[in-house]
């Protein structure tokens, strides 16, 4: 890709996530929110969460070694840390590491 088409991509990433932040303010501006969108903020995010968990586990072939060992103790791990410190980048980077290190080792 030419520096231009990166350039535009770009500015059509920054356009969009812009948009998207701002449209419910501009919307709701004068009315007041529906009772759904209250819902959808208390709701959507553990469902989201729990729906990538699952993408995640979808590949794991359970019959044969290692058996998920590596993803069920990378996932252990990055609970384990949130729960204790309650910071995303310490959970994250925790179980990324450990599932990394079990990959190579197991």
């Amino acid at each position: 890709m030419d520096s231009l088409r990166i350039l535009a991509s770009i500015a059509v990433m920054v356009a969009a996530t812009a948009a998207t932040r701002a449209l419910p303010f501009l919307v709701f501006r004068d009315r007041k929110v529906p009772g759904f969108v209250p819902f959808l903020a208390g709701y959507g995010p553990p469902a989201i969460l729990t729906i990538l968990t699952l993408y995640c586990f979808k590949d794991v072939d359970w019959t044969a070694a290692p058996h998920g060992a590596p993803e069920l103790a990378a996932a252990a791990l990055t609970a384990v840390l949130h729960l204790w410190r309650r910071n995303t980048l310490l959970s994250i980077v925790g179980g990324t590491a450990l599932y990394m290190v079990l990959i190579r080792m197991v």
